[in-house]
């Protein structure tokens, strides 16, 4: 088993299919890019807002202004452009991963799995020549042209995804999900008007039904494409499940992004068709196929290697570090994030502060709009991380008001998977005192099933 393993990751594979997908991941980051710009999400999430969440650690992390930030989305469509030409690629795609994971690390309100997704790949990508076949590159300098690889540079990326599948599903191995269809019960029916199917979403059956498929897809649909009798299929379901997603719930790019990066599956001999397809539409000169090998010194790829069991080692126990943390996880949301939990949860809420002066004793409610955008309003009040961030700000905001040591509350009520409303956190705590750490926070109350 150990030298099969070795060999799937040192023998030498065509680099077909890591051109294919760099032209891929490059060409959807693009249309995600200026998509967003279009939409005016710019504006709305990184200029707009007075106050951003960013993540813990991160607070260095701020947005660049105006002129900033549209220069930051101005790199990602250059370099994205270059990534898929396969030009200047390795400054290119290092310049992509740094501006992308920098403008999501801004505000945690916008956090969305496939975002994550989308540095994950584009982090991996640095490591591999993906720019050594059928590259601008290659046209610029024919040398660098290779026609194999080690196995690793292709292997890599159809692990990162069988991960991504793989936890999606078992994060749906629970009550919420197979028992009761939450919260497919309550999402499916707001497409009642779709033509032919809309009545059938109604009932409650078909959420199970759906439930269970989606667990039973992710679950095994990354083994599905290893298997070269069932890939095939397989790809027609990933491509079937992802448009259905998109149609139904209208949750961005990411099941363009799923449906094009799955495409590394397939063999070298699917991606020499399509290489061979586009040289008749974009031709590239190139040298001839000698059967060049690419090698990396010893030294260098021991470093590489060495940073790739970093990686899937953290991709690997990540998802497990809910388990220190007591409570149910959807309420707590403590290890939720960064653990390929996708689309689990219909959780709502309403948060009020209040700032109160100890001197005095005079007490101050907040209107939230004043501080924050109602999407991030909406945001911050089912996220205990970032109500507290809030309160921090409230605090600092109020002390630079006068009041020494204000003493900040919250009052907010939360529901989740149609569970009734009920208070979410401890109205008595002095949120302002409370310092954000990787424990757990004791101030969120409980969540008690009303029917228990």
């Amino acid at each position: 088993m150990f030298i099969s393993v070795k060999e799937k990751f040192t023998a030498q594979k065509h680099i077909a299919p890591l051109a294919v997908l760099r032209m891929a991941f490059g060409s959807i980051m693009l249309v995600s890019v200026v998509r967003f710009l279009l939409k005016g999400w710019v504006y709305a999430f990184y200029i707009k807002p007075k106050l951003h969440f960013t993540f813990y650690g991160f607070d260095w992390v701020k947005p660049l202004g105006v002129l900033g930030m549209y220069a930051m989305f101005a790199l990602l469509i250059l370099t994205s452009v270059l990534v898929t030409i396969g030009l200047f690629y390795r400054v290119a795609i290092t310049g992509f991963f740094l501006c992308f994971t920098y403008v999501e690390l801004i505000d945690k309100t916008t956090y969305l799995n496939h975002y994550y997704f989308i540095s994950v790949m584009a982090f991996l990508m640095i490591w591999v020549p993906a720019n050594r076949y059928y590259s601008a590159d290659v046209w610029r300098k024919p040398g660098l042209q290779v026609t194999t690889v080690p196995g690793w540079c292709i292997n890599i990326f159809k692990l990162q995804l069988i991960l991504v599948y793989f936890f999606a599903g078992v994060s749906k191995l629970n009550y919420d999900w197979l028992i009761a269809a939450m919260p497919l019960r309550i999402w499916l029916p707001a497409n009642n008007q779709l033509p032919v199917i809309g009545s059938l979403l109604t009932q409650v059956w078909v959420a199970h039904a759906f439930s269970w498929f989606g667990a039973i897809f992710d679950l095994f649909i990354g083994f599905l494409l290893l298997d070269t009798r069932t890939r095939k299929p397989a790809y027609f379901l990933v491509v079937l499940f992802h448009l259905f997603t998109a149609w139904f719930f209208k949750i961005g790019m990411f099941p363009y992004i799923m449906i094009f990066v799955t495409i590394v599956f397939f063999s070298e001999q699917t991606h020499l068709r399509v290489i061979t397809y586009l040289k008749k539409v974009i031709p590239i000169k190139s040298e001839q196929e000698l059967g060049r090998a690419y090698v990396l010194p010893p030294v260098k790829s021991g470093l590489i290697y060495s940073l790739l069991i970093i990686h899937f080692t953290i991709q690997l126990l990540l998802p497990f570090r809910y388990l220190l943390y007591p409570g149910k996880l959807y309420w707590t949301e403590e290890g939720y994030r960064f653990s390929w939990r996708v689309m689990l949860m219909e959780k709502g809420g309403t948060a009020f502060f209040h700032v109160k002066d100890p001197t005095t004793g005079h007490k101050t409610e907040i209107v939230n709009s004043q501080y924050l955008t109602r999407f991030q309003e909406t945001q911050m009040s089912t996220q205990p991380d970032m109500i507290l961030q809030f309160a921090h700000m409230l605090a600092k905001d109020y002390q630079q008001k006068g009041i020494d040591n204000p003493i900040v509350t919250a009052e907010s009520y939360v529901t989740l998977n149609g569970s009734g409303t009920r208070l979410y956190i401890d109205s008595t705590v002095n949120l302002a005192t409370q310092e954000e750490t990787f424990g757990h926070k004791k101030w969120i109350l409980p969540f008690h099933d009303k029917a228990q």
